[in-house]
């Protein structure tokens, strides 16, 4: 248990077993709610796997559309629009990049379980030919390595490319995750993997995800519980817990085989780096990406540490002066909604976006599907 789980915890038992509502403490730490998206938007387009949101503002002058690519890794992809007061889409807009959009990714079902890495970058483009066929790019953790090869893949679609907490070098640094799949996929042997996919029919469970989560951090989650049972007569805590968890405990699934393809290609073999990753028989050639970089670290992110994220640069062909780099002090999920990044970290980085999406003819934005209020 970590120092600062230790001392919650001996305060508790200091205050006596009486001073709680345990009652309560059980109900908010058992049940959860579907979290949900916190600013007004519209949904342009929906497949089987994503959905395409529109946070643009009427009659938007922004130059180049922003296209944000959120996490996939058993959560839902609201982290960008995590609250009023945290919302990574809020602040790209009032930075004046005022047309942005923010995929969506929808939960794997046995019907969806044969996704493949194919058919999200499918969706990928999809989503920039609606935008005009030219986007400013932001992938978030793992949107920012499929982010990442798209841009390799389609250079001229990419006007600028942005990383936060995205892992390019995944064996860079020391990420706990490293050592996990040291233990669970000895020697690129994922049969581990493969039997969780088995178990779910085809399909990984998020709960399993949540499960590691928790496995690599447990003092954190034991702090976050009993700081719950020591500020219960606190409603504003308590509303910050509850919406913390409603979106990190309320999982969902991850297709199969394209779960066991970043496994089998990134983790393992971290094949991006190498030069050896092929999609549909065309190799990824990170030096065909040579369009502006912003890269954006946490300096106690344990899941992808800042080295991870910074690698492009050493890979991309982008001149030097055009790559910008930030640390924030924060942990990995700071990055895309805590208060420190989204005040003093991603505001300038966005300016600087903004600023290579001047003087360049604003696409055309292409027609919406199955346009409806969020």
């Amino acid at each position: 248990m970590v120092a600062g789980a230790s001392e919650v915890l001996a305060a508790t038992v200091r205050a006596g077993p009486w001073a709680f509502d345990v009652v309560r403490w059980l109900e908010l730490t058992s049940t959860r709610r579907a979290p949900g998206w916190a600013t007004p938007h519209e949904t342009v387009f929906e497949t089987p796997i994503a959905r395409l949101r529109d946070f643009s503002v009427p009659h938007s002058s922004a130059v180049v559309p922003t296209l944000v690519v959120p996490p996939q890794a058993g959560h839902d992809s609201c982290i960008v629009d995590y609250s009023g007061e945290q919302s990574q889409m809020q602040t790209i807009v009032a930075s004046g990049l005022e047309h942005a959009l923010s995929l969506d990714w929808i939960g794997a079902t046995v019907e969806t379980a044969d996704t493949s890495i194919d058919d999200y970058l499918d969706v990928l483009d999809l989503a920039v030919d609606h935008c005009g066929g030219v986007v400013n790019l932001i992938g978030d953790c793992q949107g920012g390595w499929l982010a990442t090869i798209y841009a390799a893949l389609r250079p001229e679609r990419v006007n600028t490319l942005t990383l936060a907490g995205a892992p390019i070098d995944f064996h860079a640094g020391e990420p706990v995750i490293r050592e996990v799949m040291s233990y669970l996929a000895p020697a690129g042997d994922i049969r581990f993997y493969e039997g969780l996919v088995a178990a779910g029919r085809g399909v990984l469970r998020g709960r399993h995800m949540l499960a590691g989560f928790l496995l690599i951090q447990p003092g954190a989650e034991i702090s976050r519980q009993v700081e719950l049972l020591l500020n219960l007569d606190d409603p504003r805590q308590v509303g910050r817990y509850r919406e913390f968890e409603d979106w990190f405990k309320h999982t969902q699934d991850i297709p199969g085989d394209f779960y066991l393809w970043v496994v089998r290609h990134l983790f393992c073999a971290n094949e991006l780096v190498k030069g050896e990753l092929e999609v549909r028989d065309e190799r990824v050639d990170l030096a065909r990406i040579g369009m502006p970089l912003a890269l954006l670290g946490g300096a106690t992110d344990h899941i992808t540490p800042p080295d991870q994220v910074f690698a492009l640069a050493s890979y991309a062909s982008t001149p030097p002066a055009l790559v910008s780099r930030y640390l924030s002090t924060g942990g990995h999920l700071g990055l895309f909604m805590g208060r420190e990044a989204l005040r003093e970290h991603w505001p300038p980085l966005l300016a600087e976006v903004l600023r290579h999406s001047t003087g360049r003819k604003r696409p055309r934005r292409g027609p919406g599907v199955d346009r409806r209020p969020a």
